[in-house]
């Protein structure tokens, strides 16, 4: 059950360590959306066995970002990044610097040399971090400008438009431009035929 590249990974330690490691992590996996309290517990214990794992301390960082503990998955996943070297999750990093109060650090990330090796979509959920952090500052303006940096054409939209529209619109709604941002919202529910934002309501209420 696990990806293989996880696998991989713990081919390093004693099969029977591995073995222990892989079912704690498949565990913390399960109970991660009902239970983000219980998934940590079971990631944790994963450490506990393999400390030098990258897998293992992405696990613990993204339970613990999932159970609100926030300086905790700050520490593991900078720590997994730095023994692998994957930068896919700056944008949980960044979000944890902002849920700490620290917007400034979190508008930092944007400039990391690493952010140029990320995929579409992990840029853009980048780019919404770094964009709410500009808000946290009374940057509005900048905020926006964050967000254009995703692609704002409509005609040729790319990976992870459906969120980075919806965050433009909140943020032209934020800064009073109530029409504008009807018409990112309606572009945003555009591409969402399941509904999995409520982009077409927040239209419909500024029409």
């Amino acid at each position: 059950m696990l990806d293989r590249s996880v696998r991989a990974e713990l081919r390093s330690l004693s099969k029977a360590n591995a073995d222990a490691v892989g079912h704690y992590l498949v565990a913390a996996g399960e109970a991660l959306d009902s239970d983000p309290r219980r998934a940590l517990e079971f990631a944790r214990a994963a450490r506990e066995r393999a400390a030098r794992v990258a897998a293992v301390r992405e696990a613990v960082g993204i339970a613990a970002y999932h159970a609100q503990e926030w300086g905790e998955a700050l520490t593991e996943l900078r720590t997994a990044r730095r023994i692998s070297g994957d930068p896919s999750n700056l944008a949980i990093i960044a979000d944890c610097e902002r849920a700490l109060g620290r917007p400034e650090q979190a508008a930092r990330w944007l400039s990391d040399p690493d952010v140029r090796r990320l995929d579409g979509e992990a840029r853009v959920e980048l780019l919404i971090v770094v964009a709410g952090a500009r808000r946290d500052l009374g940057q509005l303006d900048a905020a926006l400008a964050v967000l254009a940096r995703g692609g704002l054409d409509r005609e040729r939209p790319r990976p992870g438009a459906m969120r980075l529209w919806y965050a433009y619109g909140d943020m032209l709604e934020a800064a009073g431009r109530r029409e504008e941002a009807a018409t990112w919202f309606a572009a945003s529910a555009g591409l969402d035929p399941e509904g999995e934002l409520d982009a077409a309501d927040r239209a419909a209420a500024l029409l």
